[in-house]
């Protein structure tokens, strides 16, 4: 990619830009009439979908993928029970309505409780998407990996880095349509900023600041609540719930909304936004794996809240310079206690910044520092997007060459050009835009960090090939967990 648009004429930019976006960033690289099968379907022709978990947002996968042509023929659900009224996900004015499937939606669609029954009654399925709890992304998706289906899976992808690997590789190697549930990544603002960075608007980029103003909570608190015995609801089969992860007692934190902020089940905060608000620089700067990863987490005892995620933390990723791009240090800061440098800091005073999370600012948003400039956007895709100082955004929207832009429908509020670009893939025509892929590597950052997290002060030198921390060895078992019998990959 070129460092100015100066070098490389508006259709040449135009071609190379959007033959970047469609074949991503790494190196090993699919054929795109390989990804999704190695014959075209006709665009008419429906994908038969199955939908895993859904409840929350995969509730919302599912309705999407229908309003993208799909047709919804099985649900599967290991909790028969009522679920939640649809309730609003995110900061402020950019939530979205998150809207649990019901007993009366899709009446035609089979029913069943063990996603294991369901691919191995349901032939005709074409397509799985998994909206389950971060634990069981994995294996939910490996089964319909291994027999041939396309996969949406809700970010994270998965929970250890092993599992991301895995899935990435197996669904590479079956060439199955996949992507990843950070849907911003389709919104036509991400590729603005990614055309933006790629024309020079802002210089080199050293330094981006990704900044979450919640975070995990009293973890002293949350390990308390422990202590409280409960039954387990007659709707929920708890075995089927717990899938790979080690037996124990049913309670409520876990079960049905709790389950993120517990690192047996999920991801914490950065798992659940890391996949959203980094993407954009992830895609643009092609990041790829860092070389080392540190964290601070102020008030947390690795040994006393090992259940849990930090109340707090900042954590700090290096990756290395790659081709004309220079180094970048990523910044990520959650909760209440970390804040990024205010913006006199960043420019030396010449003109201030709305910085995400400081009074004033919104309360999910990143700060990307460039050698001219600096952009500011909120999460999920880009949304936002401003350069700073004035006169160089004023400089910007003038004549400049653009990616392929396709079109952003929605249905109030949800959002289905995610959707609709895994089912054409799944047709057996271009890759996903944030297939495994793209959507594995940016997961693992993830990953990463809450392995840092457990490890405050230590800066872990990260072998992304060897998929090893040679420093600190010891921070390997992180990578990974034992699934219980009768799990596996």
């Amino acid at each position: 990619m070129q460092d100015s648009t100066s070098r490389i004429s508006r259709r040449g930019l135009i071609k190379s830009t959007a033959a970047f976006s469609t074949a991503f960033v790494f190196p090993e690289i699919v054929p795109c009439h390989c990804v999704a099968g190695s014959e075209l379907r006709p665009p008419s022709e429906t994908i038969n979908v199955a939908g895993i978990g859904v409840g929350g947002m995969g509730g919302n996968d599912i309705r999407a993928s229908q309003y993208a042509g799909a047709r919804i023929a099985a649900l599967c659900d290991v909790d028969t029970g009522k679920k939640r009224e649809p309730e609003r996900h995110g900061a402020a004015a950019n939530s979205i309505l998150v809207r649990p499937i019901s007993d009366k939606d899709f009446p035609d669609a089979a029913r069943y409780r063990d996603f294991r029954v369901l691919l191995e009654k349901e032939k005709s399925i074409d397509a799985v998407i998994v909206g389950t709890p971060d634990h069981t992304h994995a294996p939910i998706a490996m089964a319909a990996i291994q027999l041939g289906k396309h996969v949406y899976c809700e970010k994270p992808l998965a929970r250890t880095v092993y599992e991301i690997r895995k899935l990435t590789e197996a669904a590479r190697q079956q060439r199955v349509a996949s992507q990843l549930g950070n849907q911003g990544h389709s919104f036509l603002a991400c590729r603005e900023f990614c055309e933006a960075i790629w024309s020079d608007a802002i210089g080199d980029v050293t330094e981006v600041h990704a900044v979450v103003r919640f975070g995990g909570g009293d973890p002293d608190h949350r390990i308390a609540q422990l202590k409280q015995q409960h039954e387990v609801p007659k709707t929920l089969d708890w075995n089927l719930w717990l899938g790979p992860a080690p037996i124990r007692d049913f309670h409520p934190t876990y079960h049905p909304d709790g389950w993120r902020g517990w690192r047996q089940f999920g991801s914490g905060i950065l798992g659940d936004y890391l996949c959203h608000l980094v993407d954009p620089v992830f895609w643009a700067l092609r990041l790829d794996a860092p070389t080392s990863i540190v964290a601070e987490a102020k008030g947390y005892d690795p040994k006393k809240h090992s259940e849990v995620f930090p109340r707090s933390a900042k954590i700090r990723y290096e990756f290395p310079a790659r081709g004309t791009r220079k180094p970048v240090t990523l910044y990520w800061y959650d909760g209440d206690l970390y804040r990024p440098p205010v913006s006199d800091e960043l420019t030396d005073g010449r003109y201030k910044l709305p910085v995400p999370g400081h009074e004033g600012g919104p309360g999910l948003g990143v700060l990307v520092v460039g050698g001219k400039g600096h952009i500011v956007y909120e999460s999920h895709g880009a949304r936002n997007w401003r350069i700073y100082p004035e006169s160089r955004m004023k400089e910007y929207m003038g004549e400049r060459p653009r990616l392929d832009r396709p079109g952003v429908r929605s249905t109030g509020l949800l959002n289905y050009n995610h959707h609709r670009d895994w089912i054409h893939a799944c047709k057996g025509y271009e890759p996903a835009g944030s297939n495994f892929d793209y959507g594995g590597p940016l997961t693992e950052l993830a990953a990463l960090g809450n392995i840092a997290t457990l490890m405050p002060g230590t800066e872990l030198v990260w072998d992304s090939k060897r998929m090893t921390f040679p420093n600190h060895p010891e921070a390997n078992q992180y990578l990974h967990y034992r699934y219980r019998d009768g799990w596996n990959l």
